[in-house]
């Protein structure tokens, strides 16, 4: 893509490829598994629960008793189908410009105009490999390394993700790099998550850590 030139149709179609569910999507449900590496001598702590997505996409989590792993498990399921919503792209980006701007390992970028203005993103091979967005006063920056193709469009493997000060670009927290796996429902059924490694770096007084996050015994709801 020439700089400057509009690269709209070029983002529509990395767009539409990401995965997503059928708007019938009826939900799921299964078995919850956190762990986290211990320190040096101690054990990995490890909790296990059930858990329900909702044709609404509302995730329900239960046997959990502590309440920020079970606010964790939660969230990793809540974010992941809001993700899978098939959203069209006029509806998402009909208010924004796109044009592009240099090329590197990482993909082609589109730089961003219109209502989103100030959001960049990179493509390559019709797959969206990086993503920088202003998000409620914040700016995250995902570069995805690492994709799994469904036949029904991609889903991210393995990326990053940075979270950072919008006026002066100092982090906050430390950098997050996930490995997911999907898999589909019995039956050719949706691809949902199945394991979520979370490994992230050391920031200020909050030390490294990883979280493991695994969806098992899956099954359609009804």
């Amino acid at each position: 893509m020439a700089p400057g030139s509009d690269c709209r149709d070029a983002f529509r179609s990395a767009y539409e490829n990401r995965y997503t569910w059928d708007p019938g999507f009826g939900g799921y449900r299964g078995r919850c598994v956190w762990e986290q590496a211990a320190d040096a001598g101690q054990p990995v702590r490890r909790l296990e629960g059930r858990f329900q997505v909702g044709a609404d996409l509302k995730a329900q989590v239960e046997g959990i008793d502590d309440a920020e792993v079970h606010k964790a498990l939660a969230s990793q399921l809540w974010e992941v189908a809001i993700h899978r919503v098939r959203r069209g792209f006029e509806q998402t980006h009909g208010e924004n410009t796109f044009a592009a701007g240099d090329t590197d390992a990482v993909g082609s970028e589109v730089i961003v105009g219109g209502k989103n203005a100030g959001d960049r993103y990179r493509i390559k091979d019709d797959v969206v490999t990086m993503v920088h967005r202003h998000i409620h006063g914040t700016v995250v920056t995902i570069f995805t390394e690492s994709v799994t193709h469904t036949g029904a469009g991609y889903l991210s493997h393995s990326y990053t993700s940075r979270y950072t000060d919008p006026a002066s670009g100092a982090p906050r927290g430390g950098m997050s790099r996930f490995t997911d796996t999907f898999v589909p429902l019995v039956g050719g059924g949706p691809w949902v998550l199945a394991e979520r490694v979370v490994d992230t770096e050391a920031c200020g007084d909050t030390p490294a850590s990883r979280q493991l996050f695994r969806f098992e015994a899956l099954e359609p709801l009804g």
